[in-house]
C-alpha cells in the first residue's frame, strides 16, 4: 500500500464545504481504531470526506445516460449492484469532457448495494441472480486510480445506517487503486444485504467509459464489475503513487 504524501493533504478540501446540518453524524467513532490491526491500517490511510459535504455540478451524460448500472460478480454469482456517475464541480451546467477547460476535477461516485438494489427487474434484485450477503468488508478499485487528486470519501450517514455508530472506514491505496475498508468496530453489526453505501473519489482525468475496474469483498470472496473509469494516463499524477513521507 502507498501512503499519501503530506503535501497532498490540502487537496482533500477541494470540492468540500462545511456542512452544518449533519451534526447528528459528526460525533461518532468512524475514525477510531479499536485493534492493533486497525491502528496499523489507519497509519497508512487517506483521510476521507463526507459525501454530504460535496457540492457537485452537472453529471456526464454517456451512452447509458447520467448513471451506469452494473453487477459485481464472480463465478459463483452476483454479490452486489453498483450505480455510478461522474460529475463536474458546482456551477458547471453541462459536464462534457470534450469542451471542459484544463484543470477540471471530475468526481466519481459509486453506490454499492450488497446483494441487491431493491429493484425487481435489475441487477441482483428479486427475480434476478440474487445472493444473500451476510458480510461485506470492502469496496475497491482493481486498476490504478489515474489522476487521483487525493480527495476521496464516502457517505457517513449511509455507513452509520448500515453498520452503526461504531463503524470505522479506512481508505488506503493498493497497487495504485483505492480501497475503502469497512469494520464494524465495537458495534457488532456488519455491512450486509441491501444496505447501500456511496463512495466517491476525484480525478483530473475524465472517464473513458465503463471498465471492469471495481470490486467488493463479500461473504469472504471478491466479485468484480464495471463502472466509469478514467483513461490510462501515466502523465497525470496520482495520490496513490505519490512518494511516501514515512521514514
Amino acid at each position: 500500500m502507498k501512503t499519501l504524501s503530506l503535501a497532498l493533504t490540502a487537496v482533500l478540501a477541494t470540492g468540500l464545504v462545511a456542512c452544518t446540518d449533519e451534526a447528528s453524524v459528526e460525533n461518532t467513532d468512524l475514525d477510531v481504531a479499536t485493534t492493533d490491526g486497525e491502528a496499523a491500517a489507519k497509519a497508512r490511510e487517506i483521510q476521507g470526506g463526507d459525501l454530504a459535504d460535496l457540492q457537485l455540478g452537472a453529471k456526464i451524460v454517456g451512452p447509458q445516460g447520467e448513471e451506469v448500472k452494473a453487477r459485481l460478480t464472480n463465478e459463483a454469482g452476483a454479490f452486489a449492484d453498483i450505480t455510478s456517475y461522474v460529475a463536474c464541480p458546482k456551477g458547471v451546467t453541462e459536464c462534457d469532457p470534450a469542451t471542459a477547460p484544463n484543470g477540471m476535477i471530475y468526481t466519481y461516485v459509486h453506490t454499492v448495494y450488497p446483494g441487491e438494489d431493491n429493484q425487481d427487474d435489475s441487477g441482483s434484485g428479486t427475480g434476478a441472480d440474487s445472493s444473500d450477503v451476510e458480510i461485506a468488508t470492502s469496496f475497491m478499485m482493481t486498476q490504478p486510480a489515474y489522476g487521483f487528486t487525493g480527495a476521496v470519501g464516502y457517505s457517513t450517514a449511509e455507513v452509520i445506517r448500515a453498520v452503526g455508530n461504531k463503524a470505522q472506514v479506512v481508505i488506503t491505496c493498493l497497487d495504485g487503486g483505492i480501497v475503502w475498508t469497512i469494520n464494524a468496530g465495537g458495534g457488532g453489526d456488519q455491512w450486509e444485504q441491501a444496505e447501500p453505501i456511496t463512495f466517491w473519489w476525484q480525478s483530473t482525468v475524465p472517464p473513458a467509459g465503463p471498465a471492469d475496474a471495481y470490486a467488493i469483498k463479500a461473504n469472504y470472496v471478491t466479485a468484480t464489475g464495471n463502472g466509469p473509469y478514467p483513461a490510462k494516463s501515466d502523465q497525470a499524477p496520482s495520490a496513490c503513487t505519490a512518494p511516501s513521507t514515512d521514514g
